[in-house]
């Protein structure tokens, strides 16, 4: 199989984004599965989805990236917060370092993500023993996350898979050339 879309999702926002991936990749050689039911399917290139746990993904996809070698990896997910581009960089480093030396790591996308309704609740009762501006400010990001991912985060998707896509044909052509 050329591309397996592999992703965990707690809320469906990460299997929005999948769903989109999967459908901008070419051809027939390709799948889409949740990581609860993977079953060991290979591919040539994976792109792996998960949800933004605290900054990073949970301990399952972990494993997973962990077992994958000489493949090539691309990343997405969905964060609640997701405005502050050095905590997606923080959240994309603290994840693509469990993926094995061997690999060809080919980038991350992440976008934003609905968030679980205990997340407000815990803020309003926050704000409601001290009210500060960080705590206006973690529920106005709640209020914003509740709109993605939205159609340009998905359009985002797919200009991601294709520069991914790009990146494998240019490599495959620098190989080729050299071996000529």
């Amino acid at each position: 199989m050329d591309y397996l879309v592999v992703y965990t999702s707690k809320t469906g926002n990460t299997q929005k984004v999948a769903m989109k991936i999967f459908e901008a990749l070419p051809g027939k050689s390709k799948d889409i599965v949740n990581l609860e039911e993977y079953h060991g399917e290979e591919a040539d290139t994976y792109f792996v989805g998960f949800w933004n746990n605290r900054g990073i993904c949970t301990t399952e996809v972990i494993d997973f990236l962990s077992d994958l070698h000489d493949k090539k990896i691309a990343l997405f997910g969905t964060c609640g917060i997701f405005e502050n581009k050095e905590y997606l960089k923080q959240v994309e480093k603290q994840v693509s370092v469990f993926l094995p030396e061997d690999n060809e790591y080919l980038g991350c996308f992440l976008c934003g993500g609905k968030m679980g309704p205990k997340v407000l609740e815990k803020c309003r009762q926050m704000r409601a023993q001290h009210d500060t501006p960080q705590i206006r400010e973690m529920i106005a990001a709640y209020e914003d996350a509740m709109l993605h991912p939205n159609k340009e985060d998905l359009d985002q998707a797919c200009v991601f898979t294709e520069s991914v896509l790009n990146r494998i044909q240019k490599k495959k052509e620098e190989r080729d050339g050299i071996k000529r």
